[in-house]
């Protein structure tokens, strides 16, 4: 008889397991466990082994920065041996920076991470939480998925490739430009032939620390002033994702514009172009608008998320590369942020490069 699976969860907080309070819903410590406590489900013997582990403080994902991501990171390689798969508990507003920096942070991770929430606290009477806390469980247990996923309103998606697009449904989250890697109806449904494969037998998991280098995000409008985007370039900034329109393009007839792009990059600041569409991609140099871009020294982002190409900005940066190495790994597949098409090179990993690990 198989041994019962063991799944690890980490509360950090979120709408899940919130209460309701004078002044809205907010993190309410040990309220997601007491709760959880009184469902039959959640004592049934077919559910795998649970361990809830809830951090402190509990925050309302409004309220993540970076060094939270650090937090998870540490606690699931440090309960890494132990437990089959891991979910984390997170509020859905930054869910998507969160499951897109994890990828990066957990380098040779070969087990379920499996980041998941609600847009209805477990508390009330009709929620959404329920379920998806249930299926994630699930599916950490019991699928071999060397990734880290969100799990959200019967999808599976790929972690660096999603982005929040309701606030009111159910299926709260989307992967505009990569399929599901599976979908939960009467059955969980993998796709395998779309996961990522596993590192190599008996590869370590290891913290890569993202470090501190102060990365920004503007997106571009019309009539923007090119003092804007000339302070969000000022020293010590190390990057900028600048959302573009449509294929990449920006001001391109604004000197003062570009003039401020291109003194930053020829400084070593790395500036990447993503696309304000949810869908399709960056391609500099379809238009002049965005040939102008590149020849201030910018990168295309491809098909990334913005979430996807902030995160991945900061983990190049904290690396210690050379500014030519940082424009030249944006553009590269490191874990699945980047469509096949719009990568110039897949890389293994790890990366042969200075990095802070834990």
């Amino acid at each position: 008889m198989r041994a019962r699976r063991r799944v690890y969860i980490a509360n950090t907080g979120g709408t899940i397991g919130m209460r309701r309070g004078p002044a809205g819903y907010a993190p309410a410590p040990g309220f997601l466990a007491e709760q959880l406590a009184e469902l039959p489900a959640f004592r049934s013997p077919l559910l795998p082994e649970v361990v809830l582990n809830e951090h402190e403080p509990l925050l309302d994902s409004a309220y993540m920065t970076p060094e939270d991501w650090s937090r998870i990171a540490r606690d699931i390689a440090a309960n890494y041996e132990d437990f089959d798969g891991f979910v984390v508990a997170h509020g859905t507003d930054t869910m998507a920076y969160t499951a897109s920096a994890l990828p990066f942070m957990l380098e040779g991770l070969a087990k379920p991470v499996i980041l998941t929430g609600s847009q209805v606290p477990l508390c009330e009477l009709r929620n959404d939480a329920f379920e998806n806390l249930l299926t994630a469980i699930l599916i950490a247990a019991d699928q071999p998925l060397p990734e880290v996923c969100v799990y959200f309103g019967g999808l599976l998606l790929r972690g660096c490739r999603t982005t929040k697009v309701h606030t009111q449904d159910f299926e709260a989250f989307a992967s505009p430009n990569c399929p599901p890697l599976g979908r939960a109806g009467v059955a969980i449904s993998i796709d395998w032939p779309r996961v990522r494969p596993a590192p190599p037998s008996g590869t370590t998991l290891r913290v890569v620390e993202l470090g501190q280098p102060l990365v920004g995000a503007l997106r571009l409008f019309p009539g923007i002033a090119a003092g804007v985007i000339r302070s969000m370039l000022l020293p010590p900034v190390a990057g900028l994702v600048l959302e573009a329109y449509g294929a990449g393009t920006g001001p391109g007839n604004d000197g003062a514009f570009l003039d401020a792009i291109r003194e930053a990059t020829a400084m070593g600041v790395a500036v990447v172009v993503t696309s304000q569409c949810l869908e399709g991609g960056t391609a500099l140099g379809d238009y002049a608008a965005s040939s102008c871009l590149a020849d201030a020294g910018a990168v295309g982002g491809g098909d990334m998320t913005a979430e996807a190409a902030l995160a991945k900005l900061r983990y190049l940066l904290s690396l210690g590369l050379p500014p030519g190495d940082v424009r030249r790994l944006i553009q590269v597949d490191l874990r699945g942020e980047l469509s096949e098409g719009a990568a110039s090179a897949r890389l293994p990993q790890p990366l042969p490069a200075t990095r802070r690990e834990l």
